[in-house]
């Protein structure tokens, strides 16, 4: 799985002008999921970014997490972050068909949910328009290939 993560003061995404999740200070998480991707690893993922701290203490320092500022989560599915960038034209072929694809995105949502934070989201496949104040801006990408 990858996820672009951003830390944000707002985001919200809209599907045909009618706004399907929108959050205060939290994350904003595109996420993608692959065809070798499994629940585990979306237990992982899940683990790694409420958990991340990425959030300004009192000193200035990226020291507190999503908990310790009372943060939530707007997750949009992307698939592009599986793009075959070799030509001009991107391929997808990289990211995993839907009948896996929404089964480890719904699980991503629930791992969120199950650690305690509100998850706010798009619709799986939709056409939808993401809006987000980066606060930093800070943005991480994870890849579960690599953490």
């Amino acid at each position: 799985m990858r996820a672009v993560v951003t830390r944000v003061s707002s985001a919200s995404v809209a599907i045909d002008g009618q706004v399907r999740g929108r959050i205060g200070r939290g994350f904003l998480v595109l996420l993608g999921v692959g065809p070798e991707d499994t629940e585990e690893q979306a237990r992982h993922l899940a683990d790694k970014i409420c958990g991340c701290r990425i959030f300004e203490d009192e000193n200035g320092k990226m020291n507190r997490n999503l908990a310790a500022v009372g943060g939530s989560l707007l997750v949009v599915s992307q698939f592009t972050l599986y793009a075959d960038l070799r030509s001009r034209r991107p391929g997808f072929s990289h990211a995993a068909r839907p009948e896996l694809a929404i089964p480890l995105y719904e699980a991503f949502l629930a791992d969120c949910r199950a650690l305690g934070f509100p998850v706010e989201h798009g619709e799986f496949g939709a056409d939808m328009q993401v809006e987000s104040v980066n606060d930093g801006p800070v943005t991480l990408v994870f890849d579960t290939d690599e953490v």
